[in-house]
């Protein structure tokens, strides 16, 4: 099976479900099943990229904020994935070129595009400049995670936009501005969906972490920075609906790993979420 990881920086729960139509479309047919997720802590960007795909805290990883720069020294999916002859690909912020293909420092002009079998993230589309924290248009994003999609056919994709996480720490998660980026988000994933699921992908929309109603804040251990929704969007459309579930997020590494069909490390000690 393909797997491709929508990861929306900062996207919280509550959010998520009263504006994100389209998901919440597939959710109420049931052609999608929908958790909550319980976000590591820190609830900050870099240790919990790193706990997604490795399945394991801050305290274990060892990238316990956001300026720890280093590559991954955990198994982790892309280098799970790469290990078993899997094709990877991301379209994502340079944090992870640097994480899991140890582009440190990362350099906008010899990073940036990458296509070489013998890295973690073989076929990477990365944004972003060191020092001036640029971002990209959602819609950019999307659409390099598609064409990586098109061109490569990946076993593994990451798809990683981060225009909540600006709209958030500039105007807070209770804002006109963040609730108009979830709805933006939303319209590009309904795009997206219907071109990739037949091509035989499950999707996975979820986040790192959530965002406080006052902007500029994130880190913490409320419930609006640790609750975040996981989307399931199974190729085959036989989706369970809302579960009303919570499931931790050390949970997802291990998911992904089954859906993947490759061996689950021992260091993933968190039981995968049964689809």
């Amino acid at each position: 099976m393909k797997v491709i990881v929508v990861l929306c920086d900062a996207l919280r729960d509550d959010v998520a479900a009263a504006q994100m139509g389209y998901l919440e479309h597939l959710v109420e047919q049931k052609l999608a099943t929908r958790y909550t997720a319980i976000a590591q802590m820190p609830t900050m960007s870099r240790p919990n990229y790193e706990t997604i795909h490795t399945g394991v805290p801050c305290s274990v990883h060892g990238i316990t904020n956001n300026y720890e720069v280093r590559r991954s020294n955990m198994p982790n999916i892309f280098s799970l994935a790469q290990k078993q002859g899997l094709v990877t690909a991301a379209s994502a912020f340079y944090w992870y070129s640097e994480l899991y293909n140890g582009t440190v420092p990362y350099d906008p002009v010899m990073h940036r595009e990458v296509d070489d079998e013998s890295l973690w993230i073989q076929h990477g589309r990365f944004y972003g400049v060191p020092a001036l924290h640029t971002e990209q248009p959602d819609v950019e994003v999307f659409a390099a995670g598609g064409m990586l999609a098109r061109r490569f056919y990946p076993d593994y994709l990451l798809i990683h936009p981060m225009q909540l996480d600006e709209a958030g720490e500039n105007y807070g998660g209770d804002s006109v501005q963040y609730r108009r980026a979830v709805i933006a988000q939303d319209t590009i994933i309904a795009n997206l969906v219907p071109q990739l699921k037949p091509a035989g992908y499950t999707i996975l929309v979820t986040a790192d972490h959530g965002m406080n109603n006052d902007p500029s804040t994130h880190g913490g251990s409320r419930p609006e920075v640790r609750h975040v929704p996981l989307y399931i969007i199974p190729a085959d459309g036989d989706g369970v609906g809302n579960t009303g579930q919570q499931v931790s997020q050390l949970q997802i590494a291990p998911t992904i790993c089954n859906l993947l069909n490759i061996p689950i490390p021992e260091t993933m000690t968190a039981p995968p979420i049964e689809l």
